[in-house]
C-alpha cells in the first residue's frame, strides 16, 4: 500500500509561457516511491518543457513543486539532482570511448588523497556491485561503452542515475528506435527498479502497448494541460489511442 507520504513529487497548478506561447496552463501531477507513471502526449503537447521544469531546467511561471511533501523551488538542474532528481534522455549522455564503471562515475570519480589519482580498483568494485544489484548483465565493467548494444548503452546510463541515489527518474523515450528484444530487456529492468520500492519513475514514451504493460498509471497531456490520469489496468491501448486522435477529428458539417 501506498500513502500521501509515499510521494516524491508533486506538481500544481504549473504553467509556462515562453512569450505569446503557452506551454503548460495548469499541471497537475504526482507520483509515488515504487511507481512508475506514464506520460503520453503528442509532440508539442508540452511533454519536454514539463520534464525541463521537473529536472529544475525551466522555472515555472506559476503553480508549485513539492519534493518529498516539502515545496522546493528547483533553483538548477544541478540542485535537482542534489535532491535525487535525474533525467536520462535520449541522447544518454555517455562517453563512448570510457569503460563502463568510469562512465557510472562521470563527474563522481573516486581519488586518492592528497594526489589525484583516479581510485580505478574500487570505482569498478562499485560499478559492478550497482550493476548486480538491479540485474544489468554487463560482463565487463572495463568495456568501452562505444561498443555495447544500443540496449546495454540504455541500462548503463539507468544505472548510473540509479548509482547516483536517484530518488525520481525520469526518463525520455528510452524505448525510441530498439528492438523488441532491446526494448524487452529495459522493461524487464524498469519492471526490476520498480518492484525494488524506493524510486520513482517517469517515463516518456509513444508506445502506448509499452506504457499499459510496465506503468501503473498514464498521465495524458494535451495542449499543456495533463487530460487523462488513471491506472493502467482500468485503461487500454485503444482508448489510449481514442483519446488521443479524437483531437484529430474534424466536427461533420451540414454538407458533410
Amino acid at each position: 500500500m501506498t500513502s500521501d507520504t509515499d510521494e516524491v513529487i508533486r506538481a500544481e497548478h504549473i504553467s509556462k509561457k515562453f512569450g505569446p506561447v503557452e506551454a503548460l496552463r495548469d499541471i497537475n501531477l504526482h507520483v509515488r516511491k515504487g511507481e512508475i507513471l506514464g506520460l503520453i502526449g503528442d509532440n508539442g503537447a508540452g511533454k519536454s518543457t514539463l520534464i525541463k521544469i521537473l529536472t529544475g531546467f525551466h522555472q515555472p511561471d506559476s503553480g508549485r513543486l513539492l519534493f518529498e511533501g516539502k515545496e522546493s523551488r528547483l533553483k538548477s538542474v544541478i540542485h535537482a539532482r542534489s535532491l535525487g532528481i535525474e533525467t536520462v534522455f535520449q541522447d544518454l549522455a555517455l562517453v563512448p570511448d570510457l569503460p563502463v564503471y568510469l562512465n557510472l562515475h562521470l563527474n563522481k570519480e573516486l581519488v586518492h588523497r592528497p594526489l589525484p589519482f583516479l581510485r580505478r580498483a574500487e570505482m569498478k568494485r562499485q560499478a559492478r556491485k550497482s550493476l548486480d544489484r538491479i540485474g544489468i548483465n554487463i560482463p565487463s565493467v572495463t568495456a568501452e561503452v562505444g561498443a555495447l548494444s544500443g540496449g546495454q548503452r540504455q541500462a548503463i546510463a539507468v544505472a548510473r542515475s540509479v548509482h547516483s541515489d536517484a530518488k525520481l527518474l525520469l526518463l525520455d523515450e528510452p524505448l525510441a528506435a530498439m528492438g523488441a528484444k532491446e526494448g524487452g530487456q529495459i522493461l524487464q529492468l524498469l519492471d526490476r527498479l520498480k518492484q525494488q520500492g524506493d524510486l520513482a519513475i517517469i517515463l516518456i514514451a509513444h508506445n502506448y502497448s509499452q506504457v499499459v504493460d510496465v506503468c501503473d498509471r498514464v498521465n495524458l497531456l494535451q495542449h499543456g494541460e495533463i487530460t487523462f490520469d488513471k491506472p493502467s489496468k482500468d485503461t487500454s491501448v485503444e482508448e489510449l489511442l481514442a483519446l488521443v486522435h479524437a483531437e484529430y477529428r474534424l466536427p461533420r458539417t451540414s454538407e458533410g
